[in-house]
């Protein structure tokens, strides 16, 4: 079945082809009987991706069960996926069957996968590697037949190094491993869903549409979207309800996002082994964007001074100000050339000595913090842009200019 069919008839909204990746990768998982693993940010829609798998594989027939690992109490999981013995604990009046015994011949989707406990773990473990589990209170071995389709939202790797997440599992389930894009990756998908949920919304409360103007559907695609889809969906549910006019303004739009406009700058986190990086790198940024403040103030006054008659109105000189005012794709500024021009045209002497230490302080701390990006993503450099805060091309001329190899 092609990927528009496929999306179509389990109502996905998209175009992107990291989305349209991940559908293709599950319909030719689909057929065989491989262990699938899930990974992406909470609401990005993971659930559809093992109904998929299901409804292509040849166990189409045979019973489908969703269960949510990090909704089942830990004193009770056990029993719920293994099913148990009457008398075996306080409360087991009568033997129960668990969902492995139950959805023999089907598929099971683990959702919160990592969320288990590390004793249940180690029997799912074993469920997936020879078919086979005993109740709890029972020393009869049961043999089942299920494909298992898992997903989780958490750091796998960082969960592993925790003591969290056994190794052996992880890499039992992740035979052939999904990745569902987070929101804030698929801008070209987002005012389609929007606009999708605000005429469901009409539909069911009976009211027009929603109706964004260009300055809203801007704000729309470049917010970030944390909560991705269940969180744009909450937004035109909010919007729909409350505003009286549905033609929707940029202005209404801000009031139901969180933290103003919320613009697509990388945002920084820590885990308890990047927290001294993340650190650095903070304060790194802090300093480009300090920088780039101060030399457009600088840009504006050398202007303002060209155009005042205070400097030689060289044709040369009037080039390149304007070239660097007009620049603001990068966050570095020439000022080495800068400080020649000015001392070629000014009667007081201007110290290069400390311009230059600076320039080229910077351009080291640059080069790093491009090096780790690259290192971090693997040579990918659209996401490395994405995490230094500056557009591929501006990466990619950076690289050349520096020769990063």
């Amino acid at each position: 079945m092609e990927i528009q069919a496929l999306k179509q008839r389990f109502a996905i909204i998209g175009v992107s082809p990291l989305l349209d990746r991940a559908i293709d990768v599950a319909r030719q998982v689909a057929p065989t009987d491989i262990t699938v693993f899930i990974t992406g940010e909470s609401g990005t829609g993971k659930e559809v991706f093992p109904q998929i798998i299901h409804q292509l594989s040849s166990r189409k027939h045979g019973p489908y069960i969703a269960v949510n690992c990090g909704a089942i109490p830990e004193g009770t999981i056990d029993s719920e996926l293994f099913g148990h013995e009457k008398g075996s604990f306080t409360g087991a009046h009568e033997s129960r069957k668990g969902y492995f015994e139950v959805v023999n011949g089907g598929t099971i989707f683990l959702d919160e996968v990592a969320e288990l406990p590390l004793s249940t773990q180690v029997r799912l473990l074993r469920v997936l590697e020879t078919g086979e589990f005993m109740k709890v209170g029972s020393s009869k071995v049961i043999k089942t037949n299920v494909r298992v389709v898992a997903a989780t939202n958490v750091n796998v790797p960082e969960a592993i190094n925790e003591g969290k997440f056994r190794q052996d599992l992880f890499y039992r389930l992740n035979t052939v491993p999904i990745f569902v894009p987070p929101l804030r990756d698929r801008k070209e998908d987002i005012f389609l869903l929007f606009r999708k949920f605000a005429a469901d919304f009409a539909e069911k409360y009976r009211m027009p549409a929603l109706q964004l103007d260009e300055e809203a559907v801007s704000i729309l695609t470049n917010y970030r979207w944390n909560g991705n889809i269940r969180q744009l969906k909450n937004t035109a549910e909010q919007i729909s309800i409350i505003e009286k006019e549905h033609f929707i303004t940029a202005a209404i739009l801000q009031k139901y996002l969180p933290h103003g406009v919320g613009s697509d700058l990388p945002v920084l986190y820590k885990t308890s082994k990047e927290k001294e990086d993340f650190s650095e790198r903070d304060i790194l940024y802090k300093v480009l964007f300090d920088m780039k403040k101060d030399i457009n103030d600088l840009k504006k006054i050398v202007l303002d001074i060209v155009e005042n008659g205070e400097i030689s109105s060289a044709e040369s000189n009037a080039k390149l100000i304007k070239k660097l005012y007009q620049d603001d794709d990068s966050f570095e500024l020439n000022k080495i050339e800068i400080q020649q021009r000015m001392d070629e045209n000014l009667n007081e002497p201007i110290q290069n000595s400390e311009v230059v230490e600076e320039s080229l302080s910077l351009q080291k701390r640059e080069i790093e913090m491009i090096r780790q990006a690259l290192e971090k993503h693997k040579g990918k450099r659209k996401n490395a842009a994405d995490e230094l805060g500056i557009s591929e091309r501006t990466l990619y001329r950076k690289i050349k200019e520096y020769n990063i190899k």
